[in-house]
């Protein structure tokens, strides 16, 4: 099912049947600040399964948790007070940061050495929305395929490549084909893992460390 929503006021009787399907199993593709990313409820295993299998991913790579605000990323996240402050600076916005995961987050979901999550609260009306209307964190992944470099950015790229393999397309047109910047906070001090939107802004206040 394709949803074209507007970008800036989306239809909330759009979003609220995308989380409809979403409460049942779906898996979409949803419009974000960061471009288009594959979602689903996060305890929904077979959903999980079939978001992986399209990016060809395996456990150890890190997936995001799309949060209405900090205090909802605080239930699934272990956030100090250092955490916090850092966090509030760069919140809602075009970043994802690693942390450690709460015993709220599956334990499948978790890195299954290092026990951490990608959290996010986008900067975007359409996920904020959805988030709204469905009453919890999805779980997300940039949608950018196998062997490519950037995030699909065209709507009916996406439904001619990938129609058959989800089941939902919250579609708000073109998007941006850079996905977040990746900010580790577990250490001493926030690293850099991925370059993305936003990082010259945050440049000042994070490291360079080798992607894991």
């Amino acid at each position: 099912m394709r949803l074209i929503v507007h970008p800036v006021q989306p239809q909330k009787r759009l979003l609220e049947q995308a989380a409809v399907l979403l409460r049942g199993g779906a898996l979409g593709v949803i419009a974000t600040d960061a471009g288009y990313a594959l979602a689903c409820r996060l305890d929904d295993k077979t959903a999980v399964d079939r978001l992986r299998a399209i990016r060809r991913i395996d456990d150890r790579h890190l997936l995001t948790l799309l949060c209405r605000d900090l205090s909802e990323l605080s239930h699934y996240s272990q956030v100090d007070n250092r955490q916090y402050r850092f966090l509030k600076r760069w919140t809602p916005g075009t970043y994802t940061f690693v942390l450690p995961a709460t015993r709220e987050v599956p334990r499948r979901l978790a890195h299954p050495s290092r026990k951490t999550v990608g959290m996010r609260v986008p900067d975007h009306p359409v996920p904020l929305g959805l988030l709204e209307s469905l009453g919890q964190p999805l779980l997300a992944s940039t949608l950018r395929m196998p062997d490519e470099d950037q995030t699909l950015a065209d709507p009916d790229d996406i439904e001619e490549r990938l129609g058959k393999r989800v089941d939902l397309m919250i579609d708000a047109g073109w998007l941006s084909s850079i996905p977040t910047t990746i900010v580790d906070l577990t250490g001493p001090k926030p690293l850099l893992r991925r370059a993305g939107l936003g990082c010259d802004a945050i440049a000042g206040e994070i490291e360079q460390a080798e992607v894991s």
